[in-house]
């Protein structure tokens, strides 16, 4: 490890990412283990934009939403990944002062934008099931462009208000942050001062993120399970649940390892609980999802299959 930097005005200009201390063996083993996830996430969510973007039969509001639910996953994913493979075979794990911020911007930016497209995809749901025959006036083109211009957009500007307040906080060592990213919790406990006003905003800015998006899916999927219980034929239920079931175990995912997370009590005060938590929703959830979407969804897989064959 490198001796703590400053810059001429006595403030951090660097800091050292604590990752996964360990023996150089064991080290390697995840840098391999990380490394094959992260390229099998890469190479299943790529198979689904393609897959859409060359089938015709995918070109309805569903499929845009879930191509660009899986472009998101590649860009959530390489966030952070590439820098945390980096580090476990550096000696040095250091990032520069402004590539931390960046990271905590565009990583949590991806992060509340994955939360907007799953509520889309969930009032998608709610409208091909429990208003069908005006799913077609309602979900067009346009109001599909435009939900994937809020999501994306939505994620970029709710983090600009914390990534700014981090920005003000004094960092004049020490440097090392007890994880393998640039986490809100282990970068302000770093701060010189006590800056109690800006972990509450930060706070509360996640807490709103994280619960608007979660109560927006369960009121849509409520009201889907309301009309999915009163389809008179047992085929009909089956088949109407189905179409929900992969987004379902999607959600379950993602906000079952965000609330142990950020909502928890005392969950932060466990580092290798807080890293194994960060790592499951920053690594292992993208790895997932293109996995559910494709053994669940007949239409996916013949469109995968098509695509494979053209190849």
């Amino acid at each position: 490890m490198r001796a703590l930097e400053t810059n001429s005005s006595g403030s951090v200009s660097e800091f050292l990412l604590l990752g996964f201390p360990c023996s150089w063996e064991i080290q390697i083993l995840l840098f391999m283990i990380f490394s094959l996830i992260y390229l099998l996430t890469l190479t299943g969510n790529t198979s689904i934009i393609c897959a859409v973007w060359f089938s015709r039969k995918l070109h309805t509001p569903m499929y845009v939403l879930l191509a660009n639910f899986s472009f998101l996953e590649v860009c959530y994913v390489s966030s952070d990944v590439p820098k945390m493979l980096a580090n476990l075979i550096s000696q040095t794990k250091s990032i520069s002062y402004a590539g931390c911020l960046l990271q905590f911007y565009f990583f949590f930016s991806m992060c509340a934008a994955e939360g907007s497209f799953l509520s889309a995809l969930s009032l998608d749901r709610f409208l091909a099931i429990c208003r069908p025959l005006h799913y077609s006036i309602i979900m067009t083109n346009r109001l599909c462009a435009w939900l994937v211009i809020f999501c994306w957009l939505g994620g970029f500007l709710w983090l600009l208000t914390p990534v700014t307040l981090i920005s003000q906080v004094p960092f004049c060592g020490p440097n090392t942050i007890d994880h393998f990213l640039c986490d809100l919790a282990p970068l302000l406990a770093l701060s010189c001062a006590p800056v109690p006003g800006i972990t509450l905003a930060c706070g509360v800015i996640s807490s709103l993120i994280i619960f608007l998006t979660f109560l927006c899916i369960l009121g849509t999927y409520f009201c889907v399970l309301s009309t999915v219980l009163n389809v008179p034929s047992v085929l009909g239920r089956r088949k109407a649940f189905s179409t929900c079931a992969s987004h379902l175990a999607v959600v379950s995912l993602f906000y079952g390892s965000v609330m142990v997370m950020y909502v928890s009590p005392g969950s932060g005060d466990y580092h290798g609980m807080q890293k194994f938590v960060t790592l499951f929703y920053a690594l292992a959830t993208p790895f997932f999802n293109p996995i559910i979407y494709n053994f669940r969804n007949k239409d996916m897989k013949e469109a995968l299959k098509k695509f494979l064959y053209v190849l």
